[in-house]
C-alpha cells in the first residue's frame, strides 16, 4: 500500500507539531510521500510564515531594510530545527533568498520559500529524499498548471524514489520561474502526487477531525462526517464550507483515489473519508449544511411571461453583457427571480435594470438585498421522503421566512434563501432537525 500524506501549516507550526507529524508518518510504512505546508500560527496572535515572507518581499521591493524580517523568519525555522535536535543549517538557503529578493524574483518565489524550507527540514527529520516541487510541478507561461507534463515529471521522478518529501503550494515554469497555487494550494500538490504514484489513499492532515456537518463557529460541537462523496463535497465547498482546497478534488477523483481528512492532534480519530461513490448508508439524512451570504434577488414580473418565447434568454443576456454571474434562478408563471452576488451587482444595478426594461419590457422589477443562501446536501435525501417538508418545518418553527427554495435534479441538495439576519439561526435550526433529533 502507498499513501501520500499532506500536513497543513498548523500541523507543522512548531517542533512539537513536527514531532506529532513524524510519529504519524513513522507509524505506517505505507506513508511514503510527504507534502508539507509552511509553518502556520503557533498561537492565535502569531503570524504565518507565508505572510512574513510576503511582508519581507514587499519591504525589499519598497527599497526598505528587510533584514530584520528575514532574520525573524530564519529564527522560526531555527527554533524548529533545534527543537527536533537536527544539525542542519539553513544559512546558505537564506543567503540565496536574500539575493533573490534584491533581484526581484517575485512574490510567488517569496511565498514558496515557506514550503521549500519546511520541506528541507522534514526531509532531514524523516531521512526521506527531498524533491523540489519546482522540478516536478509544471506551469505554462500564462501561469496555469500543466497537469499532463506535471504527471509525467512526478511519475518519472517518484518511480525511482521509495520515500520522498515534496513541498506543497508551488511549482515552476519551464524556465524555472516559480509559480504558486492560490492559498491552500498544498492540497493540490498532495493530490497531484497521489495521482502520479497511483496512491491507495491521500491523507490530508490538519487541525480538525474531518469535515464537520456544519460550521463550528455557528453550531457548537458540530458532528463530523464519516464518509462523503466528491459530489457532496463539491456542493458544500461551493457554498462556503472549507476544509480542503476545491481544486484538490479533481486530480484524485479522476483516478478514484479516496481522500482522508485527519487531525494531527488527534491521530486516532478516523476523520472523514472522501470517495467517488459509496454504498455506506449515511448516519443522518443529510451529509452537511453550508451557506454564504451577500446575495441580491432580482425579481422580474410580466403577465403571460410563460408564453413569451425567449423572455428568459433576453433577461439573462443582460446579466451576461454586464459580466455578472448568476447563482440561482427560480421561476413562476409570471415571475422569475435571479440571485446574484451583491458585490458583483451593486455597481452595475441601474445599468442592469435599464437593460432588462429595454430587452424584455417587464411589468415590474424588484430588488431585495442582504440575502443568504444555504445548501442542505446529502445522498441520503434521495431515499428519505419529506426532506423539503422538514426543512420548511424547522425554519417555520424558528420564525424564519424562506425567500427561495431550489432542489437540484440530482436530489443531492436543496438550497434555501433567507434574510441575512436569519442566516445563523437557520443553520442552527436545520442542524437541530436533521442531526440532533436523529441522535
Amino acid at each position: 500500500m502507498k499513501k501520500v500524506v499532506k500536513f497543513g501549516g498548523s500541523s507543522l507550526a512548531s517542533a512539537d507539531q513536527f514531532q506529532k507529524a513524524g510519529e504519524i508518518i513513522r507509524s505506517e510504512e505505507s506513508r511514503r510521500y510527504v507534502v508539507p505546508s509552511a509553518p502556520g500560527k503557533r498561537f492565535s496572535r502569531d503570524t504565518k510564515v507565508t505572510d512574513m515572507l510576503y511582508n519581507c518581499y514587499d519591504a525589499a521591493m519598497g527599497k526598505k531594510d528587510f533584514q530584520d524580517i528575514l532574520s525573524a523568519i530564519q529564527d522560526r525555522y531555527n527554533e524548529i530545527i533545534e527543537g527536533l535536535g537536527l544539525t542542519i543549517s539553513l544559512n546558505e538557503e537564506f543567503k540565496i533568498i536574500r539575493e533573490n529578493f534584491i533581484k526581484e524574483a517575485g512574490r510567488d518565489y517569496a511565498a514558496s520559500r515557506g514550503e521549500y524550507l519546511n520541506g528541507i527540514i522534514m526531509s532531514a527529520y524523516l531521512g526521506f529524499e527531498f524533491v523540489d516541487a519546482a522540478e516536478v510541478i509544471r506551469f505554462d507561461e500564462d501561469g496555469t498548471l500543466n497537469d499532463t507534463v506535471t504527471g509525467k515529471l512526478l511519475s518519472r521522478r517518484l518511480d525511482k524514489t521509495e520515500f520522498a518529501v515534496i513541498p506543497g503550494f508551488y511549482g515552476a515554469k519551464r524556465d524555472g520561474t516559480i509559480v504558486t497555487f492560490s492559498r491552500g494550494g498544498s492540497d493540490i500538490t498532495g493530490s497531484l502526487v497521489a495521482l502520479a504514484i497511483s496512491a491507495d489513499v491521500y491523507e490530508n492532515w490538519t487541525d480538525v477531525s474531518g469535515f464537520l456537518i456544519a460550521d463550528p463557529r455557528i453550531v457548537r460541537d458540530a458532528k463530523s462526517i464519516e464518509t462523503i462523496t466528491y459530489k457532496e463535497l463539491r456542493e458544500l465547498s461551493y457554498m462556503g464550507a472549507s476544509v480542503l482546497h476545491e481544486d484538490a478534488i479533481f486530480p484524485v477523483r479522476k483516478a478514484g483515489i479516496p481522500i482522508n481528512i485527519r487531525n494531527t492532534n488527534a491521530p486516532d480519530d478516523e476523520g472523514t473519508l472522501i470517495v467517488e461513490s459509496t454504498c455506506r448508508k449515511p448516519k443522518y439524512t443529510i451529509t452537511g449544511i453550508a451557506g454564504t451570504d451577500g446575495f441580491v434577488a432580482v425579481t422580474i414580473e410580466k403577465a403571460m411571461m410563460n408564453s413569451e418565447i425567449g423572455f428568459c434568454r433576453k433577461v439573462l443576456q443582460v446579466f451576461e453583457d454586464n459580466d455578472i454571474s448568476i447563482e440561482h434562478m427560480p421561476s413562476g408563471i409570471d415571475t422569475m427571480t435571479i440571485f446574484v452576488h451583491k458585490d458583483e451587482f451593486e455597481e452595475k444595478e441601474q445599468k442592469v435594470l435599464a437593460g432588462i426594461h429595454s430587452a424584455a419590457n417587464p411589468d415590474h422589477v424588484e430588488l431585495e438585498s442582504d440575502l443568504s443562501l444555504i445548501a442542505i446536501v446529502g445522498r441520503g435525501m434521495r431515499a428519505n421522503r419529506g426532506t423539503a417538508g422538514r426543512i420548511f418545518s424547522a425554519l417555520a418553527h424558528a420564525h424564519i421566512n424562506v425567500k427561495m427554495i431550489d432542489q437540484g435534479s440530482s436530489e443531492l441538495n436543496i438550497i434555501v434563501g433567507v434574510r441575512h439576519d436569519d442566516f445563523r439561526s437557520a443553520i442552527k435550526a436545520l442542524y437541530e432537525i436533521f442531526v440532533v433529533t436523529q441522535i
